[in-house]
């Protein structure tokens, strides 16, 4: 699993980046991007964001 940003509903305020333990998300644009290979899976963003913009989402087997 690894967080995936609905940039949709992502209003680039930062919470997630401030939130994450693995500083896996960073702002691009004024919305949240996720390095996958830093993500730890641990849902820290997912509960922070206040526009609810941040899943955990199975990811494919490679």
């Amino acid at each position: 699993m690894v967080a995936k940003v609905d940039e949709e509903k992502c209003v680039g305020c930062g919470t997630c980046v401030d939130t994450c333990p693995e500083a896996a998300i960073e702002l691009v644009d004024e919305t949240a991007h996720v390095d996958e290979d830093r993500c730890q899976e641990c849902g820290d963003c997912v509960e922070a964001c206040p526009t609810e913009a941040i899943t955990l989402e199975k990811t494919k087997t490679k």
